[in-house]
């Protein structure tokens, strides 16, 4: 029992030098990205560079303890930044003692929630976000994160709650255009796109093996923080107008107390629960996609207790919501992480950074963190998925899009809100329409098959319908009405079969269509009859007196029940379908 709540006994005592030696190394990697990604994604969120590294320490020791996944690495992402912001926003201007109370207060939030849903088991509530809405909210997400940085490359003020905004006051300020903080912004951009393809193969040039490349190309933007550092002390463009982080506290994090008033936490219960769901969504697949190469396995349920254990940490050290990042996780996977001790490993990597590296980030040019950010986030932005989703699922396309638009033009919340509500609605429209066929028997085989679809022999006296769907209260009234057109069409009919290898379940309003399809058919001198039914449902049935009304026979399968009632006309008799088709 303490194993399955506390992994790290798991893992633990297993632990040995040769696995802390490969921790440490991957730790050391990790560190080294995580530092200028922290400081970005907070300026992303709003918030003052350094409580991006306060998320980044006590809650990578609280996933290690309580997390099932060994390389998932957890700390401040761009999606949930940019929810962060929105959420904050709305009841708080940034750069006030409140905003970040919020942002606090945000973490504690969705820790809670994420915690209590783990507990509660409830981890497969994250599956009503579908892939296709997932795909556009972080599309959108990346355009929008884009756009937002764009000012501080530019140097000048914006902002925005929507794309439309955002862009109108770009425009509108361009005049006031730095030109210094554009060339050190261009330069940073430009730098950190080469280093993710030219990097690695010039090291290699120079002998470096291709894994020890790829590892230090994950050290552009550290590369790229020290060269503009060093850019402003040499020509003081401090003076000129580029916009700098200024002073960053030293020190570990504080001890930090999230808000109890009522009225806050209800006005951030929603984007909490949002940012809980999509953080989750995020480092769920992340970590199954990393276990997966490596045979091993993650617990979702335990894994929602794991990163609800990693926000209220992070809300107790003055941070802000964190979940696991897609890029450090591939890179911890990489550099050789055997268990989550690397992040804690991780964590004091950026704790010493707190305590030593702060005072050399005075000098550190916003427009390089707006870089690194812009960089990260682009490559969320998948042009793909349209086209794709449009040539093989025009609802999916539809969710994809509507989600999109909703993200760009109401922002992050109702992004996602009417994906979900879309993808729902797209969902209870499909299972009201299901999927049903007439079938007939593959000559000289004991298969049977869709009419329309494949070469089979069919009875003017027999109708065989094959249901590919559960019958629920959704799709009863359909199936009847599809049934009774079927019977309509079919003079000579005497009997019918349902197929029933497809039904997985029968609720009380599919057992009421049933019954009324029996009686319809049973006045018209028509049986009814099940074939292929599947054991679960057929107790159901049994509890109930359908099967004593039922006017037709149950069959064991559908070759038994054609070959039965076939008899019963003698022969198998010509019909307009088998001339079509020229079977006989």
């Amino acid at each position: 029992m303490l194993r399955r709540y506390f992994p790290i006994l798991e893992w633990g005592a297993a632990y040995n030098r040769e696995i802390l030696t490969a921790d440490m190394l991957a730790a050391v990697i990790v560190t080294i990205m995580l530092i200028p990604q922290s400081l970005a994604y907070a300026l992303l969120a709003g918030l003052p560079p350094v409580v991006g590294l306060y998320a980044s320490i006590l809650p990578l020791v609280a996933y290690a303890i309580f997390g099932t996944s060994r390389t998932l690495a957890v700390g401040p992402v761009a999606v949930v930044s940019l929810m962060t912001a929105s959420a904050a926003g709305a009841v708080a201007a940034q750069g006030t003692a409140e905003y970040l109370e919020a942002a606090i207060t945000l973490a504690a939030l969705s820790g809670v929630m994420l915690a209590v849903l783990g507990f509660l088991r409830l981890g497969f509530l994250a599956n009503l976000l579908s892939h296709p809405v997932i795909a556009g909210f972080i599309t959108a997400s990346g355009i929008l994160i884009a756009t937002s940085q764009l000012r501080h490359l530019l140097g000048i003020s914006g902002g925005g709650e929507n794309w439309p905004e955002m862009l109108g006051n770009l425009f509108a300020n361009l005049p006031d255009t730095n030109w210094p903080t554009v060339v050190v912004g261009g330069f940073a951009t430009a730098f950190l796109f080469w280093v993710r393809k030219g990097f690695a193969p010039l090291l290699e040039k120079f002998g470096m093996t291709k894994k020890g490349a790829g590892m230090a190309a994950k050290a552009g933007p550290v590369i790229a923080v020290v060269l503009t550092i060093l850019a402003v002390l040499a020509f003081d463009l401090g003076t000129r107008g580029v916009a700098l982080v200024g002073a960053v506290p030293q020190g570990l994090p504080p001890f930090a107390v999230p808000s109890t008033d009522m009225g806050l936490i209800a006005q951030l219960f929603v984007p909490a629960l949002l940012i809980s769901i999509i953080g989750f969504v995020e480092s769920v697949s992340v970590a199954q996609t990393l276990a997966a190469k490596r045979r091993q396995r993650i617990t979702p349920d335990q894994e929602l207790v794991g990163l609800g254990a990693s926000n209220i940490a992070s809300a107790l050290s003055g941070g802000y919501p964190v979940t696991g990042g897609f890029a450090r996780s591939v890179v911890n996977f990489d550099a050789g992480a055997q268990t989550p001790a690397a992040g804690a490993y991780t964590a004091g990597g950026i704790a010493l950074a707190s305590l030593f590296l702060t005072p050399l980030l005075f000098n550190l040019p916003i427009a390089t963190l707006a870089a690194t950010i812009i960089v990260a986030v682009l490559s969320l932005v998948d042009l793909k998925t349209p086209g794709q989703l449009w040539r093989y699922s025009k609802g999916d396309f539809a969710a994809h899009m509507a989600t999109i638009i909703a993200t760009l033009l109401a922002g992050v919340e109702m992004g996602v809100i009417a994906g979900v509500l879309l993808g729902l609605l797209l969902y209870l429209w499909r299972a009201s329409r299901p999927h049903a066929a007439v079938v007939g028997r593959v000559p000289e085989t004991e298969h049977f098959r869709n009419v329309e679809r494949h070469k089979v022999l069919t009875l003017p006296h027999l109708l065989s319908i094959r249901i590919d769907e559960s019958l629920t209260y959704l799709n009863a009234r359909w199936l009847e009405e599809y049934v009774l057109e079927r019977v309509a069409e079919r003079p000579e009919l005497r009997h019918v079969i349902l197929m029933c290898s497809a039904v997985n379940a029968i609720d009380a309003t599919g057992l009421e269509s049933l019954e009324a399809i029996n009686h319809r058919l049973a006045d018209g001198g028509i049986g009814l009859h099940l074939s292929e039914v599947k054991g679960p449902v057929m107790d159901r049935l049994n509890g109930t007196h359908f099967l004593e009304e039922l006017n037709g026979r149950v069959f064991l399968s559908q070759d038994q029940a054609w070959s039965e009632l076939a008899a019963d006309d003698g022969e198998i008799a010509p019909t307009d379908h088998m001339l079509a088709r020229g079977l006989i």
